[in-house]
């Protein structure tokens, strides 16, 4: 039986890799982080993706990026961008990814299981260093060089099967899955009642996603 830890956010991405992983034959124990975020919506949503996608167990481990500050999405001093910027955004999370993967891989280490799915992208995404190819390539040599499993003959491998498609195509491979985008957060700044805002560059994205795939956007948009 085929096992692997899958990290998921409660965003189109993760929620459409943990389909993706479940179709390739996974059990899959599903992964996500209280990490300080500026709101819950986005946990919510990743508890609804795994009801229904069904999971061998859900872990939401807590752990205080906002401690560090230094981002948009867990100091709630920094605003969040409403028009699109160059450079490095101030939605990127210091090394968030860099955490998530190690804290993953440790649980994988514990299970015995040798495959992680994340679900970065590197085509329609914010510009961030720990989307990219190279940093999940260099992230798996780390894995197999600095764990008992690794050095004992286990071989870890990183899956990232949306890293080189376009948000619409995620979007339709989600849909021949079965996703039902309606359960999922993207939002950087929902309000209180987990409503996106419709103007941050993630809700641009996904917004402009929607309508490169010729689907409707099944967002609920504050109005």
């Amino acid at each position: 039986m085929k096992r692997a830890v899958v990290l998921v956010s409660g965003g189109l991405d993760s929620a459409t890799v943990l389909a993706i992983a479940r179709g390739e034959g996974f059990v899959c124990h599903a992964l996500s982080f209280a990490y300080g975020q500026r709101h819950a919506a986005e946990l919510e949503a990743a508890r609804a993706v795994v009801r229904a996608f069904g999971a061998a167990e859900h872990r939401v481990m807590p752990i205080d990026l906002a401690a560090f500050g230094g981002s948009a999405l867990t100091d709630p001093g920094i605003d969040v961008p409403e028009a699109p910027t160059s450079g490095i955004p101030v939605t990127y999370v210091p090394a968030r990814n860099t955490v998530f993967l190690a804290l993953a891989l440790a649980w994988a280490e514990v299970l015995g299981v040798n495959d992680l799915f994340i679900g970065v992208n590197a085509v329609d995404y914010s510009g961030y260093p720990d989307c990219r190819p190279e940093f999940i390539a260099a992230f798996e040599a780390l894995a197999n060089l600095a764990t008992r499993a690794g050095v004992e003959g286990a071989r870890f491998r990183v899956h990232t099967p949306l890293i080189d498609l376009s948000k619409a195509e995620i979007i339709r491979r989600g849909l021949a899955l079965g996703v039902d985008y309606s359960i999922t957060m993207s939002c950087y700044q929902p309000d209180a009642t987990g409503a996106a805002c419709g103007r941050c560059d993630s809700c641009r994205l996904r917004r402009e996603g929607f309508h490169a795939a010729g689907v409707n956007d099944p967002t609920r948009y504050a109005r």
